[in-house]
């Protein structure tokens, strides 16, 4: 059984059922002359992003290789269901994509189940592969030694908060909180003196996925000690001791003293596009904790236009739990394209890929995506370094980052947060409760390779 089961089987009715995700079943080896492009499309149908930029590269490539076509793909669907649905297409050589987008937490599940095949001798040949940072490099790297994806951008997290409501509040517009009990401090103040504005927003449960255990959890976790999820030195992955239970503390303080968004939205898949085109901009949200992407939304681009967000929004680091060294904390992850196993274009979408990545097509799209750069060149760009006001302020967040564990069955392990962040967040356990929980299930996951550091 696939070791994401838990997460996929309860998205996969949903998958089966959208119209807009069945029309990924022609396979590709119909035409051994046209490369197909499996990708998410948001599911807010004004964010055309990603859309019209491989549109774009789409006609380059056609022009520049005559006879050769590019079939785009667009998979419309939360994250979860996304990953369900472009697993199903690569089991089969009738319907695997010759590209796939790839989360890189998924990379090792996927390669452990055949679904991707390693691009080694393509990379060996491309001048381009030297532009890379190292540790853009070690993410699409297995367990193997070998690489199965070329990434196209990073992501660092932090908090944002409304300049405005803080104002109301008596809240300061150079908001530097330096442990999570300011965090908390602050949505008190602004429940107590901005009514009817949401304190503050931490994504958390089933639904979102790792939305939710990434920019939620995990920004609390890493913040509260060394190797808090997976201990390197010993190949153990860390039982839930005390900055375990903490950090679900955490989360259980924001929903039982209301300092959240109700438990229907926070529990929603498709909260964080609501973050992004209501509760920011419509200035119903006063502390976000998220991602570095967000400005893409409000691009004139995107799919809510916001000419003020960089004077209303403020940007400030998520703090380590009591202000510890090094003091602040993010989380960092990233996107791949990868080339499945059952692919029979290979060569040609590998062709692809290095239309993808020219230079002028890495600087567009790490732009256009709000990515965070990856390769030297693009870093050095400045079209990059003044394309969002945001941008020196995420990228200099790089050297508080920490990586999700790349292993096979961090897929579980995800699971089984948002399951104790979901208990938490109900109600239906306390910290210690869904600790003791997420223990259980780890040792099912892991076994033997359970290591406790109380």
């Amino acid at each position: 059984m696939r070791p994401t089961a838990p997460l996929i089987l309860a998205a996969a009715a949903t998958v089966l059922a959208a119209g807009s995700l069945t029309a990924c079943s022609s396979g590709s080896g119909s035409s051994p002359d046209t490369v197909k492009i499996a990708y998410q499309r948001s599911t807010n149908n004004k964010v055309l992003v990603m859309d019209n930029y491989l549109a774009a590269v789409k006609k380059d490539f056609e022009k520049a290789n005559p006879g050769k076509k590019v079939k785009l793909i667009p998979i419309q669907a939360d994250e979860n269901a996304y990953y369900t649905k472009i697993q199903q297409m690569m089991r089969s050589s009738k319907t695997a994509p010759d590209l796939v987008y790839e989360d890189t937490f998924l990379i090792n599940s996927d390669i452990k189940s055949g679904y991707l095949a390693p691009i080694d001798k393509y990379l060996a040949k491309w001048p381009s592969w030297d532009q890379f940072l190292p540790t853009a490099k070690t993410a699409a790297k297995a367990q193997d030694g070998k690489t199965y994806g070329v990434p196209d951008g990073t992501d660092t997290r932090g908090i944002w908060f409304n300049k405005d409501i803080f104002k109301k509040a008596g809240l300061p517009a150079d908001w530097q909180p330096k442990s999570w009990a300011e965090i908390l401090d602050a949505a008190r103040t602004i429940k107590q003196k901005v009514p009817g504005t949401i304190p503050l927003n931490i994504y958390t449960g089933k639904g979102p996925g790792e939305a939710a255990v990434m920019q939620g959890f995990e920004m609390l976790l890493y913040g509260t000690g060394t190797d808090p999820l997976y201990d390197t030195a010993s190949s153990k992955w860390v039982a839930g001791g005390k900055g375990f239970k903490d950090s679900l503390d955490f989360v259980n303080t924001v929903f039982s003293e209301k300092l959240g968004p109700q438990q229907s939205d926070a529990l929603d898949p498709n909260v964080g596009t609501q973050v992004q085109t209501d509760w920011l901009p419509n200035g119903k949200l006063a502390i976000d904790i998220d991602g570095s992407w967000m400005g893409n939304q409000w691009l004139p681009t995107g799919g809510k236009p916001w000419p003020e967000w960089s004077t209303v929004l403020g940007q400030t680091a998520m703090p380590t739990q009591n202000g510890q060294a090094p003091g602040k904390v993010s989380m960092s992850g990233g996107w791949i394209y990868s080339i499945p196993a059952k692919s029979k274009n290979q060569d040609l979408a590998w062709k692809m890929i290095e239309q993808l990545q020219t230079k002028a097509n890495a600087v567009k799209w790490t732009v256009q995506g709000a990515q965070i750069a990856v390769r030297k060149d693009v870093a050095a760009d400045p079209e990059y370094l003044k394309s969002s006001p945001g941008v020196a302020f995420f990228t200099g967040l790089v050297q508080y980052t920490h990586y999700r564990p790349a292993l096979p069955v961090y897929p579980q392990i995800s699971t089984a947060i948002g399951e104790a962040m979901e208990a938490v967040t109900t109600g239906d356990a306390k910290p210690d409760g869904a600790a003791k929980t997420y223990d259980d299930a780890l040792k099912t996951i892991a076994g033997d390779a359970v290591l406790n550091k109380g």
